[in-house]
């Protein structure tokens, strides 16, 4: 991906959607552009207007930690914003994020034998580990059965973005559909920021723009978060609705890749609901 391009477009975009008024700076009736102009950006990190411009301009490269955090806090960028900004200037310096290999293919990492024991031995909860590009790489028996419109029965490695943006049934499957494909992307995006030479994001952000033009749009927004913790809302065709608790835990052996475990609250319809998946796919299991 184009370095410059990526830190151009995030600057312009994070300065557009802040109001003079979230800035403490007096709006005036006569504004041609929304949000900030370069030099009102420009005093509140405390630079020069020249310099800020050849910020958003692309050229990072070299910017000290002390600017970024100062131009952090001028746009008012979250801990994930913020970080985000600071993977653009690594990758503007040619520094690889910590820990984590430049990746050139688009296959699948094959999981690893101790990493699907571990999976397996979790049974009242749906465990799976993806990689950047939302591959499905591994998953427990509990989470095949609970994510069976998006595994099918096909041999293609399941792509959580693919399911999203692509087929029908993901609309059913997740009723807060709209929520999730913005979800989906801004973790595209932070993951884009953090390795900017994954061909395979790449690749499948191509195949996505074409296909999707809501991607496209939500691709367009530089809009970047971390999954961290939450609820989500589910329609499993045989259980019907669940609301889920996650958790995204970082695969230290596997830089870049994450498990994510989905809890329902114990006593609730939505943990009789898992437990009445866990006991069919039991039965499915036992009858193959």
């Amino acid at each position: 991906m184009d370095n410059r391009a990526e830190v151009r477009e995030f600057l312009m975009t994070r300065r557009a959607r802040l109001t003079p008024e979230a800035a403490g700076i007096p709006g005036g009736a006569n504004r041609r552009v929304p949000g900030l102009r370069r030099s009102e950006v420009a005093v509140l990190a405390g630079v020069s207007v020249e310099y800020y411009t050849k910020l958003e301009r692309g050229q990072i490269g070299g910017a000290s930690a002390g600017v970024l955090e100062a131009l952090a806090r001028g746009l008012h960028l979250d801990d994930t914003e913020r970080a985000h900004l600071f993977d653009l200037a690594r990758a503007a310096d040619g520094i690889p994020t910590s820990g984590r290999p430049r990746r050139r293919t688009s296959r699948p990492d094959a999981p690893r034998p101790t990493l699907e024991w571990a999976l397996t031995a979790i049974t009242d909860a749906v465990a799976f580990v993806r990689d950047p590009r939302q591959n499905m790489i591994a998953v427990n028996p509990l989470g095949r059965a609970f994510y069976s419109p998006l595994i099918g029965d096909g041999g293609r490695v399941p792509n959580l973005a693919r399911f999203q943006f692509l087929d029908p049934a993901s609309r059913d499957f997740y009723p807060d559909w709209e929520l999730l494909a913005e979800m989906c992307v801004a973790i595209m995006r932070a993951e884009a920021g953090r390795d900017p030479h994954d061909k395979g994001l790449q690749d499948l952000v191509g195949e996505l723009s074409t296909q999707s033009d809501l991607f496209r749009t939500l691709w367009a927004a530089h809009n970047v978060r971390t999954h961290g913790t939450g609820t989500k809302r589910f329609h499993h065709p045989d259980v019907g609705e669940l609301t889920l608790a996650y958790e995204e835990l970082a695969v230290t052996a596997e830089p870049g890749n994450v498990l994510m475990i989905y809890t329902a609250e114990p006593g609730s319809p939505s943990a009789e609901k898992l437990r009445l998946l866990a006991s069919l796919q039991a039965a499915v299991t036992a009858e193959s």
